[in-house]
């Protein structure tokens, strides 16, 4: 069944939810949004609708709940804080009204199911699946935790995976009981549940939240006498030591957990496909209670402890191998034997394989508008509004009697220097309206400011990243086509083609906001 994600449970001393005056199908809200199906109600009595956005012509889910005013104060807020960050991992929230009568929240629709339905329908999901998933769950957090919120509501029903693959993280809380720590906990649980179909904190509540939150229907983790649950290897076979490591350190209160950037670094280096030997990786991160012993194989890396990877032992005995065959057979006759090659890392002997690069959202040095075939080049203004944090404002391109900038331009762009190479991993704009058609390019060199040094430019930036945006139906483009075994300063955003404005008259659009994210 078609789900758009599961809400917090209820509390118990929660008064009922009143449902009178509930809408009916081809009601419209807000002169906007129509009504097309109920779906459900979620697990906090929340009306749950599939419907459509009149103006834009867009599928939305529409969340109400009766009556609005005080007791839809927590709905709003939360819908408002989820607003406010814009990540492929997270679904996208449009609008939250409360017209006291009633409050509804109008959000992004996702055809899929829920990590609960999935799991209830296939069972316990495969290690690099599981994996792929949790490195989702995670990215979201990031984004959300780097803003200095918290989501509160990570659970199987709230993490959703739609039929083209994504997964997205649904109906963020503002109540205030959950911390990011919790929220580290719960992905922890995400992993557990993902491996063995089983929920752990269904009777062991971590750090004051409330033993719900949509989770009441997951069965429990098996236990021992004590309590202490399984983990998944004893209740699997074929879940890798350092993936069962990793989850059960994230529900080790004793252990603290790694930030969510770090996480999400560390499980995107797993999160690769079966074909690539996904059980042969090693070099897991690894989290230790502070003690007041000194264990000689970890080394520090970022304020948390790494466990020496396999791989990397494997390579220090391999060159002390090869160092003793060189002593001990060497030619009498020629004592002046070539030399064996050592590492090149100036890391000293035993050190930990160094952790990959934490993913993270790269600051831009310079930002600047190209507008090549442009006689009075007036369009330039307010480049710095793409990279100033916030989706109110940004810039914008004149009208135009065409989509096509009324034929005399072949597009205009947005050029981004990051100061110095990075590995990048995506690229992602946050357009005024859908409709845009859209490249990303990248080069190897700047140029001046002026008419001449904009047609150097594009005539030169000519390594196009990903695939275009035609006639994209979103108002997000992510470019995901980076090689990861290159570096990047220089990137060319470039608009080919205009959407219409609201109304018909004329074509425009206007560029929000351009994050990078990379190490």
């Amino acid at each position: 069944m078609t789900q758009v994600g599961e809400g917090q449970e209820a509390e118990e001393n929660a008064p009922p939810v009143m449902t009178f005056g509930a809408p009916t199908a081809g009601e419209v809200l807000a002169e906007r949004y129509e009504l097309v199906e109920h779906i459900n109600n979620d697990s906090a009595g929340r009306l749950v609708w599939r419907g459509v956005d009149v103006v834009l012509r867009r599928p939305v889910a529409v969340v109400l709940r009766y009556p609005g005013g005080d007791s839809a104060t927590e709905m709003l807020q939360a819908a408002v804080a989820a607003s406010r960050v814009i990540h492929p991992n997270l679904v996208g929230v449009y609008d939250a009204i409360d017209e006291a009568d009633r409050a509804y929240v109008v959000r992004e629709w996702v055809d899929g199911r829920s990590l609960r339905e999935l799991v209830a329908e296939e069972g316990s999901l495969d290690p690099a699946r599981a994996t792929a998933i949790g490195n989702a769950v995670a990215s979201a957090l990031a984004a959300v935790h780097a803003t200095g919120m918290v989501h509160g509501n990570v659970h199987p029903g709230t993490v959703m995976i739609s039929d083209d693959g994504r997964v997205v993280l649904a109906d963020a809380r503002t109540d205030g009981a959950d911390s990011q720590e919790t929220d580290l906990r719960a992905v922890g649980g995400v992993l557990y549940f993902a491996l063995t179909g089983h929920w752990p904190h269904g009777e062991a509540p971590l750090h004051g939240a409330t033993a719900g939150h949509g989770r009441a229907a997951l069965p429990d983790a098996v236990r021992d006498a004590s309590g202490s649950i399984a983990a998944p290897r004893q209740v699997r076979a074929g879940v890798p030591a350092y993936l069962d490591d990793l989850t059960m350190d994230l529900l080790d209160p004793e252990i603290a957990p790694p930030s969510s950037d770090v996480l999400a670094a560390e499980l995107s280096r797993l999160d690769v496909p079966a074909e690539d030997h996904f059980l042969d990786q090693a070099g897991p991160l690894r989290f230790t209670a502070e003690t007041g012993e000194e264990p000689s194989p970890l080394a520090s890396v970022g304020g948390r402890k790494v466990a020496l990877g396999i791989a990397g032992l494997l390579a220090v005995a391999l060159v002390g191998l090869l160092i003793g065959i060189s002593a001990l057979g060497g030619d009498d006759k020629n004592p002046k034997t070539e030399p064996v090659a050592r590492p090149s890392s100036s890391a000293p002997s035993g050190d930990a394989t160094p952790a990959a690069p934490a993913v993270r959202q790269l600051s831009v040095e310079d930002v600047r508008i190209i507008d090549p075939d442009s006689r009075k080049r007036d369009e330039l203004n307010d480049a710095e509004l793409v990279i100033d944090g916030s989706l109110d404002k940004g810039w914008e391109t004149d009208t135009y009697n065409s989509p096509n900038f009324s034929n005399y331009k072949k597009g205009m762009g947005v050029w981004i220097d990051l100061g110095s190479p990075h590995t990048v991993k995506s690229l992602q704009a946050v357009l005024s309206a859908t409709g845009a058609s859209a490249q990303l390019f990248t080069g190897a060199a700047e140029f001046p400011s002026t008419s001449v040094g904009d047609k150097e430019l594009v005539a030169s930036y000519k390594t196009a990243i990903g695939q275009p945006f035609e006639e994209h139906d979103g108002t997000k483009m992510t470019f995901n086509g980076f090689d990861p075994e290159r570096k990047y300063r220089y990137l060319l955003f470039w608009i080919t083609e205009l959407p219409q404005k609201e109304g018909g008259s004329g074509y425009k659009v206007g560029v929000q906001e351009i994050t990078v994210q990379g190490s």
